[in-house]
């Protein structure tokens, strides 16, 4: 017992505290020379004081520790977790989410699950953020096993801790769910990379049912997407987790909102999957624009569906304004495509279609700006049709073109 202790206070002393009275400095200043049981011991107090928890999340807790009886455990835990690197934060949310972690055993358990990662080629600072995820505990052995075999199914440790941190497939069983699944995915004509590139901001993919995936990838099939597309992984990871009603009840909103039939909605979706993961509303919006405003046939958003996951305020709209100004003052050739214009990245739009016409248009990069944040500019060429039935008359005035006065070029300013 001595020399556990000695060890202990060896782990608390070479923790690197963020602060001069963090909880683990309290752990030096207890009275350290007894581990005996002690009646009194109060563990929503130690949950506070030592761990850092607060109050409500020691009440919740405590609950699960209420047979303890003793620090002792608990401070051995603690000098672990402080060897291992992790902040008193990092503690602290640890045993919120797991209280049960203090009552597993260091020298059994948690170190011997540190030696086996190691030698999986992880270095402590990975381990310790492993120590952290959600849905990845030490307390059991079994996590060795798991993780070697997550190791080589993503192909690195940043790649794992990646996947892991999305959502942890090794709460899964290993042999049931999740071998199963990978094996199918590479009966659809996935490789290990593809698998990996699929899985690591989905990793729940390979936690769902092996029928769910059947079912899953049925469904995308059905949607036009065959497995071996490019497209396939994106439209699995797009209906993987929506009930077949949820995805009939999208692909009859599709064709009610852009007028599409079936092998319309079925272009689109190949093109776009996550179409299917997006509100109604927010595709009722987008199509208002497009069709109403702009004036886009339904088939040529068909082929172009990816503009309808843009942001309608931050991108669509107000790159059809600096466009719709261009062609209508001569300054870009009105055959050029409006999706050309939108799909192109903020840098390369700016470089193309504002920086050229600083001289005629010197206020064509502030309107732009404005419509980007979503304020109204001042230039009344940026305004909608319902912002300029909302002006007085004597608001706007005309110029003709070259006038001295013309703002930047414009036809037309809001005074």
């Amino acid at each position: 017992m001595l020399r556990l202790r000695c060890s202990i206070l060896t782990h608390l002393l070479s923790f690197r505290a963020t602060s001069p009275v963090s909880p683990f400095h309290r752990l030096l200043s207890a009275a350290a020379p007894a581990v005996s049981p002690n009646p009194s011991f109060a563990v929503e107090e130690y949950l506070v004081a030592t761990c850092g928890l607060t109050r409500p999340q020691a009440l919740k807790a405590s609950a699960k520790l209420s047979h303890l009886k003793s620090p002792s455990n608990h401070d051995a835990v603690l000098a672990f977790l402080a060897g291992l690197g992790l902040s008193g934060a990092d503690v602290a949310a640890l045993v919120a989410k797991d209280p049960l972690f203090l009552c597993a055993k260091v020298e059994k358990t948690l170190s011997p699950v540190v030696v086996g990662l190691t030698g999986l080629g992880l270095s402590r600072s990975q381990i310790a953020r492993l120590v952290s995820l959600p849905g990845v505990t030490f307390r059991c052995k079994s996590i060795i096993a798991g993780l070697e075999y997550c190791l080589a199914l993503f192909g690195s440790s940043d790649n794992l801790l990646r996947a892991l941190k999305g959502g942890s497939v090794l709460c899964s069983d290993l042999d049931r769910v999740v071998k199963p699944n990978v094996a199918f995915l590479r009966e659809c004509g996935l490789g290990a990379c593809d698998i990996a590139r699929l899985c690591i901001p989905t990793p729940s993919l390979l936690s769902i049912s092996p029928e769910r995936i059947r079912t899953a990838v049925a469904c995308v099939e059905g949607l036009g997407v065959p497995c071996g597309s490019r497209m396939f992984k994106h439209a699995l990871q797009a209906v993987a987790f929506l009930s077949e009603d949820k995805i009939t009840t999208k692909v009859e909103h599709l064709k009610k909102t852009f007028r599409w039939s079936d092998a319309e909605v079925g272009i689109a979706v190949s093109k776009a999957p996550k179409l299917l993961t997006m509100s109604i509303e927010s595709l009722q919006r987008r199509s208002e624009f497009l069709i109403s405003e702009v004036g886009l046939e339904m088939t040529y958003i068909v082929y172009r569906p990816a503009m309808l996951m843009y942001s309608l305020e931050g991108r669509l709209r107000p790159r059809y304004y600096v466009v719709k100004f261009l062609k209508e003052n001569g300054l870009l050739s009105r055959n050029r495509d409006y999706y050309s214009a939108v799909k192109i990245t903020e840098k390369e739009f700016v470089e193309k279609f504002i920086c050229p016409h600083k001289e005629v248009a010197p206020y064509l990069a502030e309107d732009y700006d404005a419509a980007c944040r979503g304020e109204v500019p001042t230039s009344a060429f940026f305004l909608s049709g319902e912002d300029m039935l909302k002006l007085d008359v004597d608001d706007v005035f005309f110029l003709l073109p070259g006038d001295e006065t013309n703002h930047g070029g414009y036809g037309f300013a809001v005074i």
